[in-house]
């Protein structure tokens, strides 16, 4: 395992919150517009807050020279004086999820490449350039796993990133340093993306608020166009109008994303406050026991579910996962992850296996991904064309089969991780509450339905354990019905008993 970088103990308690970090995203748009707070101020304000808080959690890399900054936010002033408003998030401190290129950063994606080194991107990711044109300033990168690989944020390139509220723990991944970043009101608000989790894992982990897309919604483009329909693009922010903003902010048909859905300006605005009085919510909690999890999580995400009969809703148990003529529920849940998984991420990391230097360097997960593809592992054969289409085949059984279920439930519930953050010198969890994992992301099953189905999903905080450790509860909606999941979040947000709780790292 990594351990560079890796600091023996956390600092203890942090600074007070100066007054513009603590606003929320919202909120830091209106005074910037109103002319309350400048551009410039703003900065100083994050930079002097991201140098208190930042050395001990790790969460944001790649930082520029505040002289730079400082620059940019003057001419973000300059433009609000002559009547140019580039968007909601003009003069915002902005850090990019480094697995997204921006352009002047090197995307290193955690991945440490010996002697040979990286040019700084040239352009902007899709949605990242969107974010930009929002007037958001660039000021580094949110940390990763090594490609993202794994819910557990560190590599060989900056090292771990710590939990918010517990910094002997993980960030979870792998957007675990933009959730931090968010949490501990680093950054107003945080790109991500999500393959198996890596927006609800880290935003449950760190309490607070990230939401997976219908694929389309947050459009990609690149080499590949076509095939890649696992990992997605979205945001995280603290609050659901935040959240909605930057989704907003995202999302949108671009000509170079042929797939991208094509829809008015504005449909993502929660709107007036939604009525849940009715509405019906199953809770798939482990699937019947077939999810190893954590007591205390399926306890504490158990009683979260109040929230949702405190605002009318009903919620009912629903055992297992449905199943229709081609997919047979939990029996075939993980063997089609593991094809679609491998085939995806290992063909993507091939390149790099076929060359001695890269392949000494990239972590077994990589390996794994990559062998899983091309030797097969545990016993299966390689993946060839004819399984690719047969589990394609069988995941489009599998959406079918929650037709049904989406036609009588407006939500479908479970927990957002199986564990608690772990400590940060696990790499990965070998066994939940007695059941042996038999690979990396094995523990992080629970996030793959949502995956397969190509819904939108959203993380919202449930609440603490004994411990004082975050969990959220992952609630998903039927396809492009991301609307649904914002009016429930800023609904959650209100009845919630975790409140806004701040992390013990900054004292009020």
């Amino acid at each position: 395992m990594a351990t560079a970088n890796r600091p023996d103990s956390p600092d203890s308690p942090g600074p007070r919150l100066n007054d513009i970090v603590r606003l929320q995203a919202a909120d830091l748009s209106d005074a910037i517009h109103q002319r309350r707070v400048s551009c410039a101020e703003v900065m100083n304000a994050y930079l002097d807050h991201i140098e208190a808080v930042n050395p001990a959690v790790n969460a944001i890399v790649s930082l520029r020279p505040r002289r730079e900054l400082l620059q940019e936010a003057v001419e973000k002033d300059r433009l609000l004086a002559q009547g140019h408003d580039m968007g909601w998030m003009h003069g915002f401190p902005h850090a990019v999820k480094d697995t997204a290129d921006a352009a002047g950063f090197k995307t290193t994606r955690g991945f440490f490449r010996g002697a040979y080194d990286l040019p700084a991107a040239r352009s902007d990711s899709l949605h990242i350039a969107r974010i930009r044109a929002a007037g958001a300033i660039f000021i580094g990168k949110t940390n990763v796993p090594e490609f993202g690989l794994g819910s557990h944020t560190y590599n060989d390139v900056f090292g771990v990133t710590r939990n918010a509220y517990h910094p002997e723990r993980s960030a979870g991944g792998s957007s675990g340093g933009a959730a931090v970043a968010v949490a501990l009101h680093m950054l107003p608000v945080a790109d991500g993306s999500d393959f198996m989790g890596s927006l609800r894992n880290p935003a449950a982990w760190n309490n607070v608020l990230g939401l997976r897309p219908s694929f389309g919604r947050v459009p990609t483009a690149g080499s590949e166009v076509f095939v890649q329909h696992g990992g997605v693009a979205g945001p995280l922010a603290r609050t659901a109008t935040d959240l909605a903003r930057l989704l907003e902010t995202m999302s949108g048909y671009d000509p170079r994303a042929p797939l991208s859905l094509d829809e008015p300006a504005g449909t993502l605005s929660p709107g007036p406050e939604r009525d849940f009085t009715g509405a019906r919510v199953a809770w798939l909690g482990d699937l019947d026991g077939y999810l190893p999890m954590e007591p205390e999580v399926l306890d504490l995400c158990t009683r979260a579910l109040g929230v949702f009969e405190s605002i009318g809703m009903t919620v009912q148990s629903h055992p297992g996962l449905p199943k229709a003529p081609g997919f047979d529920g939990t029996r075939d849940l993980w063997p089609l992850w593991l094809t679609f998984r491998h085939w995806l991420a290992g063909a993507q990391l091939h390149p790099l296996y076929q060359n001695p230097v890269t392949r000494a360097a990239l972590k077994p997960e990589a390996v794994y991904e990559i062998e899983g593809l091309i030797n097969g592992v545990d016993g299966r054969p390689p993946i060839g064309a004819r399984d690719l289409f047969d589990a394609s085949v069988k995941r489009t059984s599998m959406y079918h089969a929650f037709l049904p279920l989406f036609e009588t439930y407006d939500f479908l519930v479970l927990p957002s991780a199986q564990v608690f953050p772990f400590e940060t010198g696990t790499d990965w969890p070998r066994a939940v509450n007695g059941t042996a994992m038999s690979s990396y992301h094995r523990w992080m099953e629970v996030t793959t339905i949502a995956t397969l189905l190509g819904v939108p999903a959203v993380s919202l905080p449930a609440g603490f354990s004994r411990d004082g450790l975050p969990m959220g509860v992952q609630v998903l909606a039927r396809s492009r019905a991301e609307r649904d999941l914002l009016q429930l979040a800023h609904r959650w947000e209100r009845e919630s008993p975790r409140g806004h709780a701040v992390p013990p790292r900054l004292v009020k």
